[in-house]
């Protein structure tokens, strides 16, 4: 009886408090997230692949307009680099928004690029130039010292307050070719004082990390004069040229685009009901067919593109994943 009593004791309590025991020390294995999917550049799809990126300085050596490819000079180690700017790349001239044709070989600029399918470095979905990059860091080149007889100046670039410092002994050169500005006018190297903050668009000499100035701004309100008139001339751009996009997908009688970022100055004010016009075009970019009349049924914000549904007549000269072109309507 003794043993009949106790060996209930044990089923009753004494295996359950061991399996409670075992429950407590051996957690409960949580599910393996799903992977992310690995981001590639895609044809007629806006992709940027930011887990698979360079950024490099360069100076830029060539641009072909009609292919829209080129080639930069990497000021790390001279090696010369060529790339295929993807239709939605983002153009980045004096602090705004621009296009191909607003750069100068011998710029000096980043270039942001990603592999093909063959691991070549060559997809372009940037280039952003010094002033851009100055302007959105909120960086200046501070004046150390100034040499009058060789026309350098040597500096450091840094934040504000200089709290942060990116790099000492920074080395402008001016020649023939160099403009100062100071509220928003022509001014003259003699201007400059050590402790100066400076901004400056500046090219190459073909090898190393040279600096020779084309445009120096003493002060916050020229540089933003040179965005001002060149945002004036990309929203000018954007309304002869129209928006460009991707086309997404044909019907019979309506054709779904996703418009780049590029055209945010005008899509931001679109809005249902508005009548538009709009063609295909070809690698670079230009129409390859007159433009059909069209209006706006449906607005979705993807980022900072939009997509876009437009019925139109005809959608025969449209193909999917194909450049687009799209006009406002007066």
């Amino acid at each position: 009886m003794a043993s009949s009593a106790a060996l209930t004791i044990f089923r009753s309590f004494v295996i359950p408090a061991l399996l409670i025991c075992l429950l407590v020390q051996i957690p409960a294995q949580a599910e393996e997230p799903a992977p992310k999917p690995v981001q590639k550049i895609t044809p007629g799809k806006v992709i940027i692949p930011t887990d698979r990126m360079r950024r490099i300085w360069g100076e830029l050596i060539s641009l072909d307009l009609s292919t829209r490819t080129g080639s930069f000079r990497r000021e790390a180690d001279d090696q010369v680099m060529n790339f295929i700017v993807m239709p939605y790349a983002e153009l980045l001239h004096h602090a705004t928004l621009g296009d191909l044709q607003d750069f100068h070989v011998g710029e000096r600029a980043i270039f942001r690029l990603h592999e093909n399918e063959q691991g070549e470095w060559i997809y372009l979905t940037y280039i952003q130039d010094e002033m851009n990059m100055m302007h959105g860091h909120k960086e200046f080149y501070f004046v150390d010292r100034i040499d009058p007889s060789t026309g350098e100046l040597i500096c450091t670039q840094a934040n504000t307050d200089q709290s942060f410092i990116r790099q000492k002994g920074i080395v402008i050169s001016t020649d023939s070719e160099t403009r100062c500005w100071k509220a928003g006018k022509p001014a003259t190297f003699s201007e400059i004082q050590v402790g100066d903050p400076l901004r400056a668009k500046t090219r190459g000499t073909g090898s190393g990390k040279a600096r020779i100035a084309w445009e120096i701004f003493l002060d916050e309100q020229s540089l933003l004069e040179f965005q001002a008139k060149q945002k004036a001339v990309h929203l000018a751009r954007m309304d002869k040229e129209g928006i460009p996009g991707y086309v997404d997908q044909i019907a019979p009688d309506s054709v779904a685009v996703t418009l780049f970022p590029e055209g945010s100055v005008l899509f931001d004010k679109f809005k249902n009901g508005d009548t538009v016009e709009i063609a295909p075009a070809g690698v670079d970019r230009l129409p390859t067919h007159e433009r059909i009349p069209g209006k706006i049924t449906e607005i979705q914000k993807t980022g900072r593109t939009r997509q876009v549904q437009i019925r139109c007549s005809s959608t025969s000269s449209f193909k999917p994943a194909g450049v687009m072109r799209l006009w406002t309507s007066p």
